[in-house]
């Protein structure tokens, strides 16, 4: 078997230790030399610079990183000659020894995953979070755990062939990531997917208050469980009278935000489904807490609560995000993913600042006042003059990072010293 990564990075890395392993003929693409650099070390076939169809010639399969778009010409190419391609977690999961779950979504999968894993682990259950998370599939080895969390992107989907979890969750689906799809249809397609090779037996979990994946479960031949965050589903999953109800179990929880309990729901009823308990599911609800960069308090100052949500990279993720509180000036911009910015707003926002490479578009997109700065420094000297006491200035700017940052997490982190400082100053 002659097998071409796509990709050097983490996942890439990962594929080609598993197809070295497998005894598989292992050459490497990717564009940047430097990023190979430990792959050459460890005596792979590496090619860089400027793609060459020859890369091709006698390869058997492409394992494909999320990194390459669908449209990219690696892919493109492959495709035209009839080359198996499949993603690094198709492969990593073609190789599991365990069962393994999976959630997708456009916002919330992050959360539910771990919420997942920390209920199994808590009912004694080794469990382990892997896939879009971090943690690529494909280095897992053969003894990670006794059941594998999965979070699966729209990019990981795409390329699938039997990829079947024996449950899988399904948050939410609004448009992202169109610059790597290509439109929304192929996006929620390739989210579809998750379900594609499920069974009668196995069940897909999924936001019942979302339209979008209402409408793509309707296609699945599995079980289906819909969870609300606002009242208990059809099905017995939600909100009641301060507590989560579960199957007819209610459980206490430390929140009220429709879209945390949703997410909680699901990881509750995906969690049940593969063992965890009562007293474990219950004891990780009762302690949740969001993780970093999820609407985070990260200063309070003058009656003024700072929050970071820099992981709200599109729209729909900045409007939830501002729709939890009562009068919010909104931090927005980055780099815009060929998404429509002006439903990021909704009513809760009396101001939006705008900045980075998004800031012209969400100015002239959006009803409600706006500043418009060049950077995120700029913006929250702004938003710190704007603010008043019992306002929300809240970092979600609905947009990816990359423009001026190499991550969310950098940009959350950054805003975090940049209030920080702000507060020193007074």
């Amino acid at each position: 078997m002659r097998t071409l990564i796509l990709g050097a990075a983490v996942s890439g890395g990962a594929a080609a230790q598993l197809a070295a392993g497998l005894h598989h003929e292992v050459s490497v693409y990717d564009r940047s030399s430097e990023s190979t650099i430990p792959l050459r070390e460890k005596g792979y076939a590496v090619h860089t610079g400027a793609w060459a169809d020859r890369l091709l010639v006698g390869i058997d399969l492409v394992v494909a990183s999320p990194g390459f778009p669908e449209h990219a010409e690696p892919i493109q190419r492959a495709l035209d000659l009839g080359i198996e391609i499949i993603s690094e977690l198709e492969f990593g999961s073609q190789h599991l020894t365990v069962p393994y779950v999976a959630v997708t979504g456009t916002n919330g999968k992050t959360t539910v995953t771990n919420t997942i894993t920390d209920m199994l682990n808590e009912s004694s259950i080794s469990a382990v979070s892997a896939g879009n998370i971090g943690t690529p599939v494909s280095g897992l080895g053969d003894a990670a755990a006794e059941v594998v969390v999965l979070e699966a992107s729209s990019f990981q989907l795409r390329f699938i062939d039997r990829f079947h979890p024996v449950a899988a969750g399904i948050v939410n689906i609004a448009a992202d990531h169109l610059d790597w799809h290509g439109s929304v249809a192929a996006y929620g397609a390739a989210k579809a997917r998750i379900f594609e090779n499920m069974t009668p037996n196995d069940v897909v979990v999924y936001g019942a208050d979302d339209p979008g994946a209402v409408e793509v479960v309707a296609s699945a031949e599995c079980r289906t469980i819909g969870v609300s965050g606002s009242a208990v589903s059809e099905d017995g999953v939600g909100p009641i009278g301060g507590a989560l109800q579960i199957d007819g179990k209610r459980f206490a929880i430390p929140t009220t935000d429709p879209s945390w309990l949703t997410d909680l729901g699901i990881a509750a009823v995906m969690a049940s489904s593969v063992g965890a308990t009562d007293t474990g599911i219950g004891t990780v609800l009762a302690g949740f807490t969001p993780g970093p960069h999820r609407r985070r308090t990260v200063g309070t100052c003058d009656g003024i609560t700072w929050i970071d949500d820099s992981k709200a990279t599109n729209p729909h993720a900045a409007r939830a995000a501002a729709e939890a509180y009562p009068s919010v000036v909104l931090l927005a911009g980055g780099r815009n993913k060929d998404l429509d910015l002006s439903t990021i707003a909704p009513a809760s926002v009396h101001h939006v600042v705008a900045f980075g490479e998004a800031a012209p578009s969400i100015a002239s997109s959006i009803g409600a006042p706006v500043t418009v700065v060049e950077d995120l420094a700029a913006g929250v000297d702004a938003a710190g003059r704007i603010a008043e006491a019992g306002d929300t200035v809240l970092l979600a700017p609905g947009c990816a990072s990359f423009d001026q940052f190499d991550s969310y997490a950098s940009r959350g982190d950054h805003f975090a010293e940049l209030v920080a400082a702000l507060e020193a100053a007074k």
